[in-house]
């Protein structure tokens, strides 16, 4: 609490001291729509003349009034007039031509895309916008390593580059945060598709061990940035979309912005009765988001909340799959299974700089989340919260004549989950009577705590060459409380676990030949945390024998354009191994234990391609292609008497290829066509069973007109699944059958269905 208490107050009187500071000259900060300072932005008078350029934090100081205009490759120019005694904050857009330029924040330092030693991918506003709005899967789906299966819009599983697929139920082995705020908890366990897709701007996904920035990311991260406000704009945005199986959407965005303060606020109400049976959902979103600019400092804080209920189909076996995908499994259907939570994050953001060559950045967060989830085998009432910190200072300095820029830090997190189990006796009442829950069968108590340690630096070699070294200290331990009677049936499953501290390095290197190719290597480490349940014997002993997954990622790519900028490329190739292997064996429909079975080896090759066709005023047509090569295997694998050494990685697609053509038109018309093929992936780790490869293909057209000055009204028409192709959406791998029922291994994927709507956008 001494050390939380510290954190806090330091930035905090830095913040108090530098708010009345008075200005004698012109002064600012230059800033992306993500408030991420830009450094080395030109600065010309109306004669085209540089004045000045940006320094570390983004300020910049001119002595004359008058119009100047402010530019820097990969964003939108921007001029403005500027008078004396004034502060200013200038928020440059992203140009989405020319991405390999804009500044990303995936590793702590603010870099140009180009420079960067992993292999990061950027998902813009505008890719988003190329969907419906309502699941991230298309979306995530179109970048390559990145592989997200939905079986039904609360059921999903997220991996890059196939860690994390043999995750039972939902995301594991990866981190996300939303902004600074980690959407991880204290098992490792991540939760994005909640969130409504309306709130952000963009995602930043780097691929690959993260350890040595983020700590236990084994096969990588998701930085989710929230749109953030825009300063000196008022904007009203709605948009209402319909749809098949009973959608409708309904959104308001509001963005309330003056010269220093903004504010942006976004409201969204989903309802859909789902394409199978036991299959409604409802979510209510509201997100939250201001930022306040001072002369010295930045204070933001972002709020995002999220009530959810939604049934739950659960998964098919292969002949009812074949025949009747629009059941659900039939027990869930008996007990009307489905999830009702209340999940919340909150985050104060506290950024000073305390000159242009040092700055500091501290954000307290904290999150919980209320669930209620009856199942045919019981009911599940789960209550999580969560509190933490993090703060890093940034620094640049030279070294030998060469810049160095570098960080330090770390990160305190701590979550208190409770669980409780009932006996679900749906069966002992009518038919349709759904859940009813009966005697309490357990009650737990787990207290999860980490804090990573961490430290970064950026050395540019050259004008043309950046090596990069991070190093990571991770401490993570877990508490459980047994809170239920004991008895022999239920022995006392109380105790403490702690890992040994685990040292993560990365170690990097880019080049860029010339201003249109890079090229970039890297070695990193990684790790992933041992999920408290994944330690429990069944005779109530914690197996202090396991050790969590570790890895080590080694990979060579490049980026770069040509033709005059109208084709733009990214490729890797990488090699990640893991040892440790935990595996889930599954004792009872509702009981696992983990066992170290092994290793694994993960080689591949990520390819995008982006190219223009056309680019005039009047008309724009471009296209691209992203491809993912997975040759994924177990290196050894030994699961009792069972040897599986050598066999595919179960849950991973052997390869994923995405095609596809967006045009716009001064006329307002626009629209984009999405093809993607999905290879044959083992169901078993035997791999004595595989999924069908598929083919699904998305369109989207629309009609953007202006109303007024003011007023900007859109339409849209879309179709997804266009040829109707069967699919299995989410596959349930080494699933077991009870009471002599057949194994459920498949969620069924949607048929063609469509979405229309209408947006209306406001300037006041």
């Amino acid at each position: 609490m001494q050390l939380l208490t510290k954190q806090i107050l330091f930035p905090l009187i830095f913040f108090v001291t530098f708010l009345s500071f008075s200005q004698s000259k012109i002064r600012g900060k230059i800033v992306d729509s993500n408030n991420t300072p830009i450094l080395f932005v030109e600065v010309l008078n109306t004669t085209g003349e540089i004045i000045t350029k940006s320094k570390i934090n983004g300020t910049f100081e001119i002595d004359r009034p008058g119009t100047y205009t402010f530019k820097y490759e990969g964003y939108i120019k921007k001029t403005v007039e500027l008078v004396i005694d004034a502060y200013y904050i200038i928020q440059l857009d992203v140009n989405s031509a020319e991405l390999d330029e804009i500044l990303i924040n995936t590793n702590h330092i603010p870099q140009k895309l180009k420079k960067a030693t992993a292999a990061i991918s950027i998902i813009s506003t505008e890719d988003i916008q190329r969907f419906n709005s309502v699941d991230f899967s298309p979306i995530l789906n179109r970048t390559p390593g990145v592989f997200m299966q939905n079986g039904a819009l609360n059921t999903n599983r997220i991996t890059i580059r196939g860690i994390g697929s043999r995750n039972l139920f939902g995301t594991s082995k990866i981190r996300a945060y939303f902004r600074d705020i980690p959407l991880t908890n204290g098992s490792g366990d991540t939760t994005i598709e909640d969130f409504e897709l309306a709130s952000i701007s963009r995602f930043e996904i780097i691929k690959g061990s993260t350890s040595s920035i983020y700590g236990a990311g084994l096969g990588g991260t998701i930085h989710i940035n929230p749109q953030n406000a825009f300063l000196k704009q008022t904007i009203l945005n709605s948009k209402l979309l319909v749809g098949n199986f009973g959608l409708i959407k309904g959104i308001v965005n509001l963005n309330y912005g003056t010269s220093k303060s903004s504010i942006r606020a976004v409201y969204s109400n989903t309802h859909s009765e789902g394409y199978r049976e036991n299959n409604k959902y409802d979510r209510q979103t509201f997100t939250v988001n201001t930022n306040h600019f001072f002369k010295k400092n930045e204070l933001s804080f972002l709020m995002s909340y999220v009530d959810l209920k939604a049934f739950i189909p659960s998964s098919l076996n292969e002949d009812t799959f074949l025949n009747n995908p629009k059941s659900a499994a039939f027990t869930w259907k008996q007990s009307q299974g489905f999830e009702d939570s209340k999940r919340g994050i909150f985050g104060l953001s506290l950024s000073h700089d305390y000159n242009q060559n040092l700055k500091q950045i501290t954000s307290v967060f904290s999150s919980f989340r209320n669930a209620y989830e009856p199942r045919p085998f019981n009911i599940l009432s789960e209550n999580t919260f969560a509190l933490g910190i993090r703060s890093r200072i940034l620094g640049n300095t030279t070294l030998f004549n060469k810049t160095l820029n570098w960080t330090i830090g770390g990160e305190l997190f701590k979550d208190t989950y409770k669980y409780k189990t009932f006996a679900n006796l749906y069966e002992d009442f009518p038919s349709g009577t759904g859940s009813v829950a009966g005697v309490n069968l357990s009650n737990f108590k787990e207290i999860r705590e980490y804090y990573n340690l961490f430290f970064e630096t950026n050395y540019e070699i050259s004008e043309k060459s950046t090596f990069t070294l991070g190093l990571n200290l991770n401490q993570t331990s877990y508490n459980l409380d047994d809170r239920f009677e004991v008895s022999i049936e239920n022995p006392d499953q109380s105790g403490s676990y702690q890992f040994e501290s685990i040292l993560s390095p990365k170690i990097g290197f880019s080049h860029e030949f010339s201003n249109n190719l890079s090229a970039f290597s890297s070695i990193s480490h990684g790790f992933s945390p041992i999920a408290l349940n994944e330690t429990l014997l069944p005779n109530g002993q914690i197996n202090t024998n396991l050790k969590p997954e570790i890895g080590w990622n080694f990979e060579i790519g490049t980026r770069g354009s040509a033709l005059k900028n109208r084709l733009q490329f990214n490729l890797s190739l990488f090699r990640l191994d893991i040892k440790n292997l935990l595996v889930s064996r599954r004792t009872s429909e509702d009981e696992f234990i983990g066992i170290n079975a092994g290793s694994t080896q993960h080689n591949g090759l990520e390819l995008a391609i982006n190219y223009k066709w056309l680019q005039k005023e009047k008309i724009a047509i471009s296209t691209f292609l992203n491809y993912t090569k997975n040759n994924f295997i177990f290196k050894a694998f030994l699961d009792e008497e069972n040897d599986f050494s050598g066999n595919d990685l179960t849950g991973v697609p052997s390869n994923v290829f995405n095609a596809g053509i967006d045009f716009d038109s001064a006329l307002g018309l626009y629209g984009n066509f999405n093809f993607q093929h999905i290879g044959s992936m083992p169901i078993t780790d035997s791999n004595s069973m595989y999924t069908s490869s598929y083919k699904l293909s998305n369109l989207k057209i629309g009609y953007r007109m202006d109303v007024n000055k003011k007023a900007q009204l859109n339409l849209f028409f879309g179709l997804k699944n266009v040829f109707d192709e069967d699919y299995a959406s989410q596959i349930f791998i080494n699933a077991s059958g009870f009471g002599g029922n057949a194994p459920r291994y498949f969620y069924p994927g949607n048929p063609r269905n469509y979405y229309a709507g209408i947006n209306m956008n406001y300037i006041f």
